[in-house]
């Protein structure tokens, strides 16, 4: 019985030696380009400020967009260590398909925020080519 039990626990209780590294991960931003008019970075799926007890409860049991923000983080992180296309299209497309169409080019980037000496500092780690907003939503569909 002890021997079950050992191979039960660790599908239930999660293990930090899972990951073979704890560190940040990068955080998407966004902005749009049009015509030469170059629009400030905003936050991807910006977390939101507070969550009601219903809303905890449900977000325990099926919480999709959290699922593909997870996955959004998994590429960001694969296109830091091993720069790939597909991790640039992944991502391009995931953003564009919340965004309004319109005429604009989408530009993104990747970076890690973390507090020095009291203050917020942003490191840009990569920086995307500006790709057509109408392109992207044509392939989402």
């Amino acid at each position: 019985m002890l021997h079950l039990l050992s191979l039960f626990l660790p599908t239930v209780i999660p293990s930090w030696r899972f990951f073979k590294t704890v560190a940040p991960s990068p955080r998407i931003e966004y902005r749009l380009i049009e015509a030469g008019r170059v629009g400030d970075w905003q936050e991807d799926r910006p977390r939101p400020g507070h969550l009601g007890l219903g809303q905890i409860l449900r977000r325990m049991l099926w919480n999709p967009e959290w699922n593909e923000q997870l996955y959004l983080v998994s590429c960001s992180e694969r296109l830091i260590d091993e720069p790939s296309q597909h991790s640039v299209d992944e991502i391009n497309l995931r953003v564009a398909r919340l965004l309004p169409a319109g005429q604009q080019e989408l530009q993104f980037r990747l970076v890690f925020v973390s507090r020095e000496q009291g203050q917020i500092v942003k490191l840009v780690e990569y920086e995307s080519s500006p790709v057509s907003l109408i392109t992207l939503q044509e392939a989402v569909g």
